[in-house]
């Protein structure tokens, strides 16, 4: 009975075998006869990029000067860029993106605005922009103001033949207008699925990849732009130094010393098993792209240069962090990251699980992560309905306290005076509500109320992110099912003070998918023959190997320590320090900590005097005096206060969360109630 089993399972895999040459033998066929039938407009190889690319900077030059005009959404797309305005708080700039329905692919080089304010889109043209793309990045200016971009991709239609740009271009956020940056020496090569940050005066650009359609070259060079000196900088390291693996999609993070890296994907090459092994001969091995979802973390430590060598590049040192506590699990590619007050905002990706030869099962997510940098720690985000206003809130919408009862004195009298000049009664003037307008203050505009829902939005890998007045922006992104590649048209917006609910800026419904007349061969051969073809990316290793490593490195970044060895080793990165001193540590605890229920005024409020002092204690260690005006002091310190608020968020956010549960609403300090019910001769 078991030889039978065996027979019949041995039979049952011949037949599936046979069934398989049968299928790629029709789809061969199948794609021959689509090639008579299309011509030369069928594979992209025979596309003339650079003639199209030609093309499309004759349509562009046509526009005599930069326009602005209310538009619709953009486009469904992905792999655009969308950034908050460094110049206004109520404006978000979306740029570029591809759009593939399933056998045609579409590139896009639109500028849209979208005002926060007025919930309007605003579509940007002008005769010098950059080409159409996507994959490219871009960020802040940092000191240097705008926003800079460089690189991306465009293929031809069926994506058969790849392009990369190398320009490298700033937009003016004030006058919408593009100037096309022109550096002196040596530039970064071309690549897409790069990331940049800002740094003072300088623009960081690490990582990438490079596509040819034959081969996928995945990049570990680092690049900085000095922005006063227009000059780009790739910094020599030993050869020793130990550095990030080449990678794209990252997330590449800002930070007061540097930068940080997390995460990323790459494929590199492995060596596989042919087939199962039969009796008395040798077993096969095949070479194949693996996908690698990295998990790692680097901090990029930069020490600028002397001020009396103009032009000399800062000195670097990538730094191994140990892995972040408490990680989103299992790991996922596709996951974007936003930075927001010292945290990283991440959002969605997928986790792919190969089920068997014949296909792969993903998993999708739409979970919100904070990652607090200097911490190296990740906090789970939850939405949170609306909490019920505590006793403080009801008194002061009610009028309570000593302010409010003045408001309420004054609109009486406001109605009474209403009630003498149109010789009403005092019963009718009542009833009307008095017109309080402030001076040299315009009357705020009505704004469209927008769905709230309590749900996230649907799960999804690679939606883009931005982040602007404390509001999290969240742009399109793409959902697979089976064959099939959803790309959504909406976007969402989440207040990340609050967490109260999901906004709807809009919605479209997805459209359909275009069935290709060929079907793509067998995806193990396309990796066979791209791992044959691929150049190798160095001694890049298994990331499988190195995950649960934990190097010597702190995970603390130090900031304090940072600027103390910038002062005193000049421009070596070898001297600085890889760990934080006790001293520091206990620093950043005994700074004034945020109560639960505490607003961020509140906070600021109570703490105000503290941070005061601890800015003026640091004046005198360092021998120097204030110099600043008292505004300026209290600028200061509410900056300090702000960092310190959302740093302490989410511990705070759990804290409320279990006094919610325990029944317990508010917390109100002694000296709070003292004041509010007024002298001595009440508190007895």
């Amino acid at each position: 009975m078991v030889k039978k089993d065996k027979k019949s399972k041995t039979a049952e895999q011949k037949a599936r075998v046979a069934a398989k040459q049968t299928k790629k033998a029709a789809q061969k066929e199948k794609k021959s006869k689509v090639k008579g039938r299309d011509g030369d407009d069928s594979e992209g190889e025979d596309v003339d990029l650079d003639a199209v690319l030609a093309e499309y900077a004759k349509q562009q030059a046509q526009y005599l000067k930069v326009t602005e005009a209310s538009s619709e959404p953009p486009f469904p797309r992905s792999s655009s860029t969308i950034i908050g305005s460094p110049s206004s708080r109520n404006e978000l700039f979306l740029f570029g993106g591809e759009y593939y329905d399933g056998a045609l692919a579409t590139f896009y080089n639109d500028l849209y605005i979208y005002l926060i304010d007025r919930d309007e889109w605003r579509l940007v043209t002008s005769p010098n922009s950059p080409l159409p793309r996507s994959g490219h990045a871009w960020c802040r200016g940092g000191n240097a103001g705008g926003i800079y971009l460089f690189g991306g991709e465009f293929s031809s239609p069926k994506q058969g033949t790849f392009y990369h740009y190398n320009d490298f271009w700033r937009l003016d956020p004030s006058t919408r207008e593009w100037t096309r940056l022109e550096t002196k020496g040596k530039a970064p090569p071309a690549r897409s699925g790069h990331r940049m940050v800002p740094y003072k005066n300088y623009i960081l650009m690490f990582g990438g990849f490079q596509d040819t359609s034959q081969q996928t070259k995945y990049l570990q060079d680092l690049w900085i732009y000095d922005c006063l000196n227009f000059v780009w900088h790739n910094p020599a390291l030993p050869p020793a130094t130990q550095k990030p693996d080449p990678r794209s999609s990252f997330s590449f993070l800002p930070h007061d010393s540097g930068a940080v890296v997390f995460g990323g994907y790459s494929r590199t090459k492995a060596t596989v098993m042919a087939g199962k092994q039969t009796k008395g001969a040798n077993q096969g091995t095949r070479t194949v792209l693996k996908p690698i979802v990295h998990q790692d973390t680097w901090f990029l430590r930069i020490v600028q240069p002397p001020t009396d060598v103009p032009g000399q590049a800062p000195a670097v040192r990538w730094e191994r962090r140990k892995r972040p506590a408490n990680p989103p699990n299992p790991a996922r590619a596709g996951a974007t990251m936003a930075y927001h007050k010292g945290r990283g905002i991440l959002f969605g990706g997928v986790h792919d699980v190969e089920e068997s030869e014949e296909g792969i099962e993903s998993e999708f997510f739409d979970s919100i992560y904070a990652w607090n940098i200097d911490r190296n720690r990740f906090f789970q985000l939850t939405l949170r309905r609306p909490r019920t206003a505590g006793k403080k809130q009801l008194a002061a919408e009610r009028g309570g306290g000593r302010r409010g009862k003045g408001k309420a004195d004054e609109e009486d009298l406001l109605r009474n005076l209403a009630a003498v000049e149109s010789k009403e009664s005092f019963a009718e003037a009542i009833e009307k509500e008095p017109v309080l307008v402030a001076n040299d203050e315009a009357v705020p505009e009505m704004t469209i109320a927008k769905e709230i829902t309590m749900q996230m939005p649907h799960p999804r890998f690679n939606a883009q992110l931005a982040v602007q007045d404390d509001v999290l922006y969240i742009y399109g992104g793409t959902f697979e099912k089976g064959d099939r590649e959803y790309t959504f048209d909406e976007m969402w917006a989440i207040d990340l003070g609050k967490l109260d609910g999901v906004k709807e800026i809009y919605k479209r419904e997805i459209e359909n998918w275009a069935e290709s007349d060929v079907e793509d061969s067998d995806e193990d051969e396309d990796q066979d023959s791209e791992a044959e073809d691929d150049e190798d990316n160095g001694d890049t290793t298994m990331e499988d190997s190195t995950l649960d490593h934990q190097d010597h490195l702190d995970p603390t970044v130090p900031e304090a320590q940072a600027t103390k060895s910038a002062n005193t080793t000049g421009s070596d990165p070898s001297s600085l320090p890889d760990t934080v001193s006790e001293a520091d540590s206990s620093l950043l605890d005994s700074r004034p900590h945020p109560r639960p229920f505490e607003s961020l005024r509140d906070f600021f409020t109570r703490t105000s005097d503290s941070w005061q002092n601890i800015l003026l204690d640091e004046h005198k260690k360092e021998d120097s005096p204030a110099g600043s005006s008292i505004k300026e002091l209290r600028k200061q310190a509410f900056d300090l206060a702000e960092a310190r608020w959302w740093d302490c968020r989410e511990e705070i956010r759990a804290l409320e969360d279990e006094q919610e549960e325990a029944g317990i609403g508010e917390v109100i300090s002694l000296a709070d109630r003292t004041s509010e019910v007024g002298g001595p001769s009440r508190r007895r």
